[in-house]
């Protein structure tokens, strides 16, 4: 690899939740930067916060042609693909989000073979290619090792992506993520994402990660001696929580304190209807790349300091919210006691299908 100062990362996706932190961290790093997105208003705005326009390169990697002209022009001598479309909105529009997710992935790695100095290719992956994890029959922890079984088109297109990356010829590291949150107080959830998030069993395990830690391991990932490797990038232990816990608590912390309706648990005696999420074993992945740095409780005292004076008229607000969000949850007025996640994710989506 060529050093650090002198060499060019490009990234992909580069103006989203991960995308934006690892740009953001690679320029306080002194490393060259080129970002590459969609070209729309949100951002544009993203990317006038962040870089330079000559740093920017506003392209559609489902577009092989676009793709060719990206890599020729800008070089790079490693590229962090984080170009993707993610839960929920990967059931409401799929053909895209294969496009998205296995299309423009293959496109890039072709691209990239025919450069005079191929890049090294960082993957961004997921914990979904594992599938549904029942964490009353499942045992232990994921590991690179544990099977592959999608029970979503999202997670399938992760592991044909990692199907084309390791069939390349480039040097390549993929990092499976778990659940990345951010302690920045979000208020631009959409509806879809609230009722995604409300239809999956509360005792589903999932390790989730602040999204700077994310971004440390991916630069990490650029340069650390890991080529052929598959690492799980999931926060520390006290990241080891279940699905209920996350909205709740990331509430409390801005305020709205109750605000979260109780959700559905599992049920134990179906290994097919739960989500693709679970705790991880990340001792190779912290060994080699060092990103662990925000535990889950930190992540919580940021959210409410950064929230300020706006916790005490949240906290008012707690009571509508929650009544709100109760008649909005998949299962208002819904038959039966545990989560039914596939059906009423297809309920929603109308034709979508667990793998």
């Amino acid at each position: 690899m060529n050093s650090p100062m002198t060499d060019t990362v490009l990234v992909t996706g580069a103006f989203g939740l991960v995308g934006s932190e690892t740009v953001r961290q690679l320029q306080a790093g002194g490393r060259r930067v080129i970002a590459t997105d969609l070209d729309l208003p949100a951002n544009r705005k993203a990317a006038a916060g962040l870089l330079p326009p000559d740093a920017v390169r506003w392209a559609d990697l489902t577009d092989p042609g676009a793709v060719t002209e990206l890599l020729q022009k800008v070089a790079p001598t490693v590229i962090i693909h984080l170009a993707a479309i993610i839960p929920p909105a990967c059931y409401a529009r799929p053909a895209l989000a294969r496009r998205v997710n296995v299309d423009a992935t293959g496109y890039l790695l072709e691209a990239a073979a025919t450069l005079p100095q191929p890049p090294r290719f960082v993957q961004a992956s997921s914990v979904a290619t594992y599938g549904a994890r029942n964490p009353h029959h499942v045992s232990g922890v994921l590991t690179a090792d544990t099977p592959l079984r999608p029970s979503d088109n999202y997670g399938a297109h992760k592991v044909e992506a990692e199907k084309l990356v390791r069939g390349s010829a480039l040097d390549w590291v993929i990092l499976r993520l778990g659940g990345v949150l951010t302690a920045e107080p979000r208020f631009d959830l959409d509806l879809d994402t609230i009722y995604f998030e409300a239809s999956l069993p509360v005792d589903g395990r999932i390790q989730t990660v602040d999204v700077r830690d994310v971004a440390r391991a991916f630069i990490a990932a650029t340069t650390a001696p890991v080529v052929g490797e598959t690492l799980l990038i999931g926060g520390d232990d006290s990241h080891r929580l279940v699905q209920g816990d996350l909205a709740p608590s990331m509430a409390a912390a801005m305020g709205l304190v109750g605000g979260i309706p109780a959700g559905r648990k599992g049920n134990p005696d179906s290994d097919t209807d739960w989500f693709g999420t679970d705790w991880m074993d990340t001792k190779r992945s912290v060994e080699a790349l060092d990103f662990q740095r925000i535990s889950w409780s930190q992540m919580l005292a940021e959210t409410a300091n950064r929230m300020g004076w706006r916790r005490y008229p949240a906290r008012l607000g707690a009571p509508l919210a929650h009544a709100l969000l109760k008649r909005r949850s998949p299962y208002y007025r819904y038959p039966g006691r545990y989560a039914d996640l596939w059906s009423v994710i297809g309920r929603k989506w109308e034709g979508f299908r667990p793998e």
